[in-house]
């Protein structure tokens, strides 16, 4: 029996609100997404589409209009960023990984994927859209939650609300207190360079089309291309040694020059091709399991927050909103629809969020332990995907699971 249909308010447009509206619509339901911007928008550069991504992307409808910009790497490579040697590789387009995974790695620009949703929801006739909305706050009823605006004295009403405003989400303080993210003393310089600027080295790289992680000592860069290779992608990530709590003066060119210093020399040749127009220090939070207050349910960055060492930020929200299109697709009640969707998502998403703390340890490391860690993954076959396996197979859904 299919549950009747409610009114679900999502706040926040980014990745994760955006797919939680278009999940939450094709379950049946009328959404309304409000975002804080005066416009809809993403910032960054590339990310990566594990297939656990690219199966949620399928189930949401939007897997073949973001497969028409990104790029399916034939390889995912990880570098000595010291001596310039390979440590390992996975062949991502062979039998042993279709077989296995059966959908896509795939990188994008963060853009094209935000624009993808952005695109699904307005042309759905369920969901709307509104922009230059901030909450302050959230009524609950026993039937309803009322959202405040600091820009309006008009409320919205709705049967239930997800909470998708990211890192800082004002939401989850209604739920959750765990103080203030939490600063891994990293920070990234990320962006994006047109490949026809680029030559030598950094072209060859380019054209490769593979992912490719120099790991190193407390930094590592990635590299990859995007937007149907017309672009290349590169994040610079090292740990400051000046971080001060509330403060905004670490982390700076200067540093991250001096931690690349020692870097082998295509390193160094792309250090230079980074963009510096903009500093990203990395948060995440020690997971939590207390995700739904009522009618008001956490989603993505808002509920798990994690390092991107395992590059799967984006993924785990995408497969948040799958997972809560289901329960809502199945329950008459939110709230029970919530508990359903929470409990098996906390848990997977935890395990998550420490692996990616764990991963970002082996990736740093220096001396010895760099020695021992490129020793034990060179003996990895590129076909040998036992390790990574759990993240990139999310849990099965539920044979009574179905979308409209």
């Amino acid at each position: 029996m299919t549950p009747p249909s409610l009114h679900i308010a999502v706040v926040g447009g980014g990745i994760g609100g955006l797919a939680a509206a278009l999940a939450v619509a094709r379950a049946g339901h009328r959404v309304t997404l409000v975002e804080r911007a005066t416009r809809f928008g993403e910032i960054g550069a590339g990310l990566q589409l594990a297939p656990n991504a690219s199966l949620a992307l399928e189930e949401l409808g939007v897997l073949d209009a973001v497969q028409r910009s990104a790029v399916a790497p034939p390889r995912l490579v990880m570098m000595d960023a010291l001596s310039g040697e390979q440590i390992t590789a996975l062949d991502l387009r062979g039998s042993t990984y279709r077989d296995r995974f059966e959908h896509p790695y795939l990188v994008t620009h963060r853009t094209d994927l935000h624009g993808a949703l952005l695109a699904a929801c307005e042309a759905h006739p369920s969901i709307g859209l509104r922009t230059g909305h901030t909450v302050t706050d959230a009524v609950q009823t026993p039937s309803e939650v009322h959202l405040c605006f600091a820009e309006t004295s008009e409320r919205l009403s709705a049967d239930a609300v997800v909470a998708a405003d990211g890192l800082h989400s004002r939401l989850r303080r209604l739920l959750v207190d765990d103080g203030d993210p939490v600063c891994s003393r990293y920070v990234a310089f990320r962006g994006a360079l047109p490949v026809s600027s680029m030559t030598g080295a950094m072209s060859r790289h380019a054209s490769s089309e593979s992912v490719i992680v120099w790991a190193g000592p407390r930094m590592h860069l990635v590299q990859y291309p995007v937007r149907r290779g017309e672009l290349y992608n590169q994040v610079a990530v090292f740990e400051s040694d000046h971080y001060v709590p509330g403060s905004d003066d670490w982390g700076t060119e200067a540093e991250l020059e001096e931690r690349f210093a020692g870097a082998c020399r295509a390193v160094r040749d792309a250090l230079p091709l980074v963009a510096r127009d903009r500093r990203w220090p990395l948060f995440d939070r020690l997971p939590v399991t207390d995700w739904v207050h009522g009618r008001i349910v956490l989603l993505g960055d808002a509920a798990h927050p994690m390092l991107q060492y395992l590059a799967q930020g984006a993924c785990q929200a995408l497969e948040d909103a799958v997972a809560l299109g289901r329960a809502l697709g199945e329950h008459a009640d939110p709230r029970d629809a919530f508990s359903s969707y929470a409990g098996p998502r906390s848990e997977r998403t935890a395990e998550i969020q420490t692996g990616a703390r764990r991963f970002g340890e082996i990736c740093h490391l220096d001396g010895m332990g760099a020695v021992m860690r490129n020793q034990l993954l060179s003996t990895r076959t590129p076909d040998d995907f036992d390790d990574i396996a759990w993240v990139w197979t999310p849990a099965p859904a539920p044979a009574s699971s179905a979308t409209r």
